[in-house]
């Protein structure tokens, strides 16, 4: 099991990132919350990892604390919570607001998740109510800030759709952002705007 990876940013195109630890380049997918705080490309990364091994692929996740790992691999244990759903739930709220929702039994919060029916919101409420909240961020990602670039809206969009929003759904979100939004700042305001009632 790989728990915990130490790098240098090679590529990053949302939700995944690339991150080079002792000449190999490690694909990892992250949540948008993670994604969002990464360094610049060049620059040294620390996340803490869920690696899942299926008959036709090895997946590495990431996180940049502990406690989303944890609460990303206490997800996993529900019935009908795979890896993606699991982690398009950690890209639309924090571990904080996801406790918090969780314990106010606020199905209709977590029903406005990608791959979140009624059924599901209410399968997560009475498994993880009173297990989850109180962890803090404890990012260990260096500071930098990635500078905008000419295809954010584009990055933006293609993390949407991995993250199982509609083309729909993404496009009312691009309508929202600011001209000059970088792809981290892009991304926040669109799951942001879709998780608005």
């Amino acid at each position: 099991m790989i728990g915990r990876l130490t790098g240098t940013v090679l590529e990053k195109t949302p939700p995944q990132v690339v991150v080079e630890a002792g000449g190999v380049g490690y694909e990892v997918d992250v949540p948008m919350g993670t994604f969002c705080q990464l360094p610049a490309v060049g620059h040294a990364v620390v996340l803490f990892t869920h690696l899942v091994v299926r008959e036709d692929a090895q997946l590495l996740y990431g996180f940049g604390s502990r406690a989303e790992r944890e609460t990303f691999r206490r997800l996993l244990k529900i019935s009908g919570v795979g890896a993606k759903i699991a982690l398009a739930i950690l890209s639309g709220m924090s571990t904080d607001e996801l406790a918090a929702a969780i314990d106010g039994e606020n199905i209709t919060r977590l029903s406005r998740v990608p791959g979140i029916g009624k059924k599901t919101a209410e399968r997560l409420v009475l498994e993880l109510r009173g297990k989850l909240g109180g962890h803090g961020a404890g990012l260990l990602l260096a500071d930098a800030t990635a500078a905008p670039q000419p295809s954010a809206q584009d990055d933006v969009t293609n993390a949407l759709l991995t993250l199982g929003y509609t083309p729909r759904e993404a496009a009312a979100a691009l309508k929202t952002l600011p001209a000059e939004a970088s792809v981290e700042d892009g991304i926040r305001h669109a799951l942001k705007a879709l998780a608005k009632p």
